[in-house]
């Protein structure tokens, strides 16, 4: 039931009710499918591996122990993927930002003749690509094999993140602005520092969370590029810890000593997903009232 500017009341019919109605049920039901899993997770990480084997666990720790989270803090291998994959995700959000901004600028400006040739071949690449073995091959000829570099110049750019920021400068930034700060003697270049990068915060820090959380879960590019364990992001280390480290029962006698290794190993996956996955969701607060104006991009204003 609404008011409208006259005082008058405009009753909702019975099938907008309905239709309200359906909707929340729908959107709580895809909230439960997403959070109930999360919280088994974070429960099951600080029950007793017996529990979790027995299958005890539901929401809420059982014999709460905080023995899978010792072992990960322990296991140097994950401190190691945890410091690559933080260099990777600050370094190259960093170059992925300042990529993404120099090629999304130039192709606002009018003055820029070629900016709809460019603007088509970017876009054709979004489509179309030279494939794997050629994107091998120009990364091995580079000498960026088994660097760090490997992690972040590959992945230095991406074309629609450059047209969300290009319509964001577009749409945001008057070209009146640039006609004074033209008119004062300001260079492109300086105009791109301290005008447009200052105004375009919203769009840079939705950016910043996509590129920062791709970093965070690359998988595929560390384990063509890396041969090194040592530059091994996190991600790879946890293929190790929740893929390939199976217990072999021929190899233990005991049952008793089966079962708890199993467990500590259940208890382990279950703590090294929750270690994984807490710096990515702490980010999300820090951008959250950016995302508003990045859905807006392109919208319709009254």
């Amino acid at each position: 039931m609404t008011s409208g500017k006259r005082g008058s009341i405009i009753r909702d019919s019975l099938g907008d009710r309905v239709f309200v109605i359906v909707i929340y049920l729908l959107l709580w039901g895809v909230l439960l499918m997403v959070l109930l899993p999360l919280v088994y997770i974070v429960a099951a990480s600080f029950s007793d591996p017996q529990a979790v084997i027995a299958g005890d666990v539901w929401f809420w720790p059982v014999r709460p122990t905080m023995r899978g989270y010792n072992a990960v803090f322990k296991n140097p291998k994950l401190m190691t993927g945890f410091y690559n994959s933080f260099f990777y995700m600050i370094v190259g959000t960093l170059v992925n930002l300042i990529m993404t901004l120099l090629c999304a600028y130039p192709l606002t400006r009018k003055q820029f003749g070629a900016r709809n040739i460019l603007s088509a071949l970017m876009v054709f690449t979004m489509y179309f690509s030279g494939g794997m073995v050629p994107l091998y091959m120009v990364v091995k000829k580079l000498g960026l094999v088994d660097t760090r570099l490997a992690m972040i110049i590959p992945a230095a750019l991406s074309v629609w993140n450059v047209i969300l920021c290009r319509t964001y400068i577009a749409s945001v930034i008057p070209e009146a602005l640039y006609e004074s700060a033209s008119l004062d003697g300001c260079s492109p270049l300086r105009f791109l520092i301290f005008m447009v990068a200052p105004l375009s915060t919203p769009i840079l820090a939705v950016l910043a969370l996509y590129y920062g959380v791709t970093h965070w879960n690359t998988y595929f590019n560390a384990l063509i590029y890396l041969n090194r364990t040592e530059l091994a992001p996190l991600q790879i280390v946890l293929r190790e810890i929740l893929v390939l480290s199976k217990i072999d029962p021929s190899m233990i006698a005991d049952a008793r000593e089966l079962a708890a290794k199993q467990g500590l190993m259940d208890l382990l996956k279950y703590s090294v997903i929750v270690v994984g996955s807490v710096p990515v969701m702490l980010i999300y607060p820090f951008v959250q009232k950016y995302f508003v104006k990045g859905v807006m991009i392109g919208a319709v204003k009254g």
